[in-house]
Order: structure tokens, then sequence, then C-alpha cells
């Protein structure tokens, strides 16, 4: 046998028995192929393999990366489809519990005042166009305006809407409503696209038809939809868009805050009222 046969640089450093004339890319050591990983340019041993893993540089999961605020991720309507979706699946396993339990009823307002918002997130189980119709809605419009406005003031927008749809029912319904659905949101977000619009120089008759033909829907069918809801989320969308678009500048955000704030004051102020005037149950 040659000296050069006898040469340990001829064997793998991790395997002495094991004669190869395979060297890393990287270090220059000599490796058999079972210690040879590929690379894009020859091969790499072991050690280096793993030492470029460590420094290579940590990547999030996209989940992770969707809730940054730098993200272009309309991660507050995504959850809101979610827990609508969620919510419409419990009504279902809960045999209608969830719906009895969270569904508004005018002449229970200031006995469960709690389900002016959270009869937004329920839907009607006789119909899977109901929910349909306004997750669909809700993916249109939504991402555009989460976009324009931020998740902050978007989540206020929506919740504000919510809130202002049940304030309709109170003031234009029967007593004996029950009341379900997130249209009054989706009213009110459609109210605010248009305002927005409007505020920017955009077309906004095509979103004016759909305003008036769904309006119109739920006048020719009182029985089916709650109309009043749909008034009371579009009247208290316009409004907040206004107060958006008038607060824009980075200099008046504490006005924006402060009359986000006293809207809900005064929604709140006109439930009270409404409850005593109608002469409704209280605590």
């Amino acid at each position: 046998m040659s000296d050069a046969q006898h040469d340990p640089e001829n064997f793998c450093y991790r395997h002495p028995d094991r004669q190869s004339y395979i060297l890393c890319q990287r270090c220059g050591r000599t490796i058999c192929p079972e210690c040879s990983t590929q690379a894009a340019v020859g091969v790499h041993c072991p050690e280096c393999v793993k030492e470029a893993r460590q420094s290579a540089p940590k990547r999030k999961p996209r989940l992770v990366t969707a809730f940054r605020r730098s993200s272009s991720t309309p991660v507050v309507t995504y959850t809101l489809i979610a827990i609508n979706l969620v919510m419409f699946a419990l009504q279902w396993l809960s045999g209608g519990a969830v719906t009895t339990a969270l569904y508004y009823a005018p002449y229970l307002t200031a006995i469960e005042p709690w389900t002016m918002l959270t009869s937004a997130f329920l839907h009607s189980q006789g119909s899977f166009f109901h929910i349909l119709f306004n997750m669909y809605a809700l993916f249109a419009f939504g991402p555009a305006l989460e976009s324009l406005l931020g998740r902050g003031r978007y989540i206020a927008l929506y919740l504000l809407t919510a809130f202002g749809g049940s304030v309709g029912v109170l003031l234009l319904g029967t007593p004996e409503m029950a009341v379900l659905g997130a249209s009054g949101a989706i009213f009110g977000l459609l109210g605010a696209y248009f305002v927005m619009a409007r505020g920017m120089g955009g077309n906004t008759t095509q979103l004016v038809i759909v305003i008036a033909l769904n309006l119109g829907i739920g006048f020719l069918f009182p029985n089916s939809i709650a109309w009043q809801a749909h008034v009371g989320g579009l009247v208290t969308g316009l409004l907040i868009a206004f107060i958006f678009l008038r607060t824009r500048r980075e200099d008046r955000k504490a006005w924006q805050i402060g009359l986000l704030i006293a809207t809900a004051i005064v929604l709140v102020a006109v439930t009270i009222l409404a409850v005593v005037l109608k002469g409704y149950p209280t605590l």
C-alpha cells in the first residue's frame, strides 16, 4: 500500500477507518459520503451544516408576522369573520342555547345590556344565506377599511356601529323583537366606506346603489329582516367616518379619540333614555 493511502488526510475525520477523497467545501476537511451534505456548491461536513443553520436569520411564522403593525394582512377582518363562524357553529352545536342567551330583545335592554353587542356575532339558523351575505360583505369591504383606518380605528368603527344597530332596533323596533346578526355593523362599514370614498374624491355611485337596494329589501321583508338595525348601523357609520375625516391629521388625534368616546357615551345615553321612556323593565 502506498504512502498516499496511509495519509490521514485521505480518511474521514469522523470515521478514521473510512478512506475518502471528498472535501468539505467550507472547512476543507475530508469526509466520507455518509458525513457529506449537498450544498449549493460542493458538499459540507456535519459541523459546518450545524454552524450554518445556527447563524442563519430566524424567520418567524407568517401567522406571527401577520399581526405586526407593518403587516398588510387584514387581521381584524379575518378575526371577525372567524368569530362569527365559530359562534354560528356554537349556535348549532348548543341546540339554540347560545342563540337564546345572546340575542337582543329591546324590552330586555336594561336587564341584558351586553346583548346589544353579542347579538351582532350571531346569525339566523334558519338560513345559511344570512351569515353568507354578511361575511361576504365583511370580506369585500373590511380589508380596504382596515388598511385605510388602521386596526384600532377599524375595531372601534365595527363595535360602535354594531352597538348603533341595536340602538336603532331599540328606537324603531317593537318590544318583543328578537334580533341577531352582523347586519348593523355591516351597514356601518358601508356607510363609513361611502363617506371615506367621497372625502377622497372616489366614485360612490355603485356603493349607493348597493346600500339602497339592501335597505329596500329590509323594508320589503320587515318580518324577516331587522331594517331598524340597518338604519342604526348606517347612521352610526356615517357619523364615525365623518369624525375620522375631520380629525385625520396627527395633531388632531386627541380630538378623534375624544369624539369617539363621546359617540359611545351618546349611544349609551340614548339607550338609557329610550328604556325609561318606553317603560321597559330595569334591574
